[in-house]
Parts: structure tokens; sequence; C-alpha cells
């Protein structure tokens, strides 16, 4: 790439986005979040890169200069929280959340890059009439940028889950081009089909296996140990019912009287193998492990998501499920970068 790309990374996370960038050669300068177990995440992984642990609302042009100094930056990406455009959240237009997407804006214009990207639900690109969409379009182009937005399957770009993102791309000078998908779907037994059984709470730390597949051979290429790997201790109740449950089945497989045991439609849900996942979410615990009567491990779920088996996850385990679930998934990051390297060198 023609000088190294400078990169910032608002509402970080844990560096899903940052993650896949870093792959194609980006230079990621500085991650915003004011999640703290998710800060180091990202700065574990991240080695040459700052974080800036504070609410965007409260960072000033001066907290940034302190991570970067006089950098120069070239490229803002970032998903502002989307609790307030999601399709399942409160639809108010008005709701309070919805105006972090101007701190967003409020970055870029200190920061002033080429490049500017958010990703967000691809509700959005609906919500309210598309006023929604259309309102952070506008930003963009208040400010000098060629706007584009396209909503990406994360399966059509070589992740074995079925999540969707809408990603909105503003450039000074001429329209960012999306990449196209490479139609190779990878299923979910190749991403985990490798990875050793658990039990209760059991931790396992070594592979008892080679890798099967091109997809397994990535996820391994950088570890030879096994992190974040660890069994969840269900009850016996709850371990009798998943094993009611045949693979890609639900609560509707279960006998009458068990299927009200929880109050919601994706209850009891077996993962199926022989597709990519469903959307792997925070760790509610209700899509079960293909084969065992268990939740996925936070390894496992970051298999789904994409995430290399030497991104390691720091915090309690349930603040690891929830930074994998809220993290872009870093194959679907990389396709995205390769392509912005691409448009970069013209």
């Amino acid at each position: 790439m023609k000088n190294n790309m400078n990169v910032v990374d608002l509402f970080a996370g844990c560096g899903g986005l940052s993650n896949g960038f870093e792959k194609v050669g980006f230079n990621i300068l500085l991650g915003i979040d004011s999640d703290a177990d998710a800060s180091k995440t990202f700065l574990h992984n991240h080695k040459n890169s700052k974080y800036l642990l504070k609410d965007i609302r409260e960072v000033t042009q001066k907290d940034i200069k302190e991570k970067i100094g006089n950098k120069r930056v070239d490229v803002v990406i970032g998903g502002p929280p989307c609790q307030g455009f999601s399709i399942s959240g409160k639809r108010a237009f008005i709701d309070p959340r919805n105006s972090l997407y101007l701190e967003y804006f409020r970055i870029v214009d200190i920061l002033k890059p080429k490049v500017s990207i958010i990703e967000n639900v691809p509700g959005l690109s609906s919500l309210y009439d598309g006023k929604a969409l259309d309102s952070i379009k506008n930003e963009f182009r208040k400010r000098g940028y060629t706007v584009v937005h396209k909503i990406l399957k994360a399966d059509e770009y070589g992740v074995p889950q079925i999540r969707k993102r809408i990603v909105i791309v503003g450039t000074k000078g001429k329209e960012f081009q999306f990449p196209k998908s490479n139609n190779k779907v990878v299923t979910l037994a190749e991403a985990l089909s490798d990875l050793p059984k658990l039990n209760s709470d059991e931790v396992v730390e070594k592979y008892n296996t080679k890798p099967t597949n091109k997809y397994q051979k990535l996820m391994r290429q950088k570890s030879t140990i096994l992190h974040n790997h660890v069994g969840t201790n269900h009850s016996e109740k709850t371990k009798k019912i998943i094993s009611l449950v045949p693979e890609g089945g639900n609560y509707k497989n279960l006998p009458k009287h068990l299927q009200g045991t929880r109050k919601v439609n994706i209850a009891w849900t077996r993962l199926n193998s022989s597709k990519p996942s469903l959307t792997i979410d925070t760790g509610h615990r209700h899509h079960f492990h293909p084969w065992e009567n268990r939740v996925p491990s936070v390894r496992e779920s970051a298999r789904i998501q994409s995430f290399s088996d030497d991104f390691i996850f720091l915090g309690s385990k349930t603040s690891q499920y929830r930074q994998v679930g809220n993290a872009v998934p870093p194959l679907l990051a990389k396709s995205v970068g390769s392509q912005l390297k691409r448009w970069l060198n013209g």
C-alpha cells in the first residue's frame, strides 16, 4: 500500500473491524470505546495500537492528540451502537442513542480522513422510511464525501455465519466500489470440527486433531495453543432438554410440556452443522452446539465470527461472549479493507 494508511476505530469494542483492516496492511493507530474489558482485548491483540477508554461524547481533540500525536489519519471506521436503529429495538426516531452517530461525525471533523466508514444493522436502510440512512448519508455529503452503502452478507465473504451488516462508505473523490462476494459458503462443521469436545467447566488448551480444511488452517495459522475454549456448566435438566432437540431443531421439537420453558421464539435452537451458523448473539444462551449438549464456547463463537485462534479475549466469560457477539466479523472487515486498499492505490 502506498504510504501505510493510518486508521482510527470509533466504538471499537474488542476490535473486529480493526482486526480485519490490519490483516490487509492498514496501521491501526487508535481504538475508542468505553468498554474496559474490550479495551484490554483490543490492546492485547493490536500490539502497536493505542486505546482511548472513554465515552465518545466526552472525547476531545486533545485526548486524541495525546494518544497519536500529530500522525495523519487516513481512514476512520466504526459502528455507532445500533440499539436505536435496530429493527428489534425502540423505534422512536428521536431515540437519544441515535445521536451517537453525530458523535462519530464530530470525531471525523477533528481527524478529517480521506475515507470514513460506518457499519450498522441492516434494518437501518429501511428504518423510518429510509430517514435514518438518509440522515447519515447527508452528514457525509455535508463534509464533501461521495457516499455509497450496501448490505453485506457475512456468509458470502467466507464467514461461517448468517449475519448481515449495512456498510456506509464516504470517500473524498471517486465513488467506492464494494467487494464482490466469493460465493464459497463455509459450514459450521467446517468451522468447528477440529476443536476438542468439552465437559462442564472444562478448560481445553490443546488441539487434538489436525485442521481438515482451508478455513481451519486459516484459523489456526498462527496458533499452537487453544485460548477461550471453556465448557459451560449447564444444569442436568438443561442438558436433558438440549439432548431432545435434533440438529437444526428448536423448541418446537420438544414435548409439549417443555416447549414453554423459555419464552422466546429462538428458544432451544440447536445449530445445524451443514449450514453456516445462525447469527451469534452476545451470550443469551439460546443457541446450542450442533453435536454437544451445551452452548458454544467463546472460542467456538469466535470461530463462527471468523476471529482467528490467536485472537485472545480477556475479561470474564460473560464479557468475552459479549465482546465476540458485538464484533464485526474480521473476514468481512478484511474484504472491505482489501477493496479499500485497492481503491486507495487507484
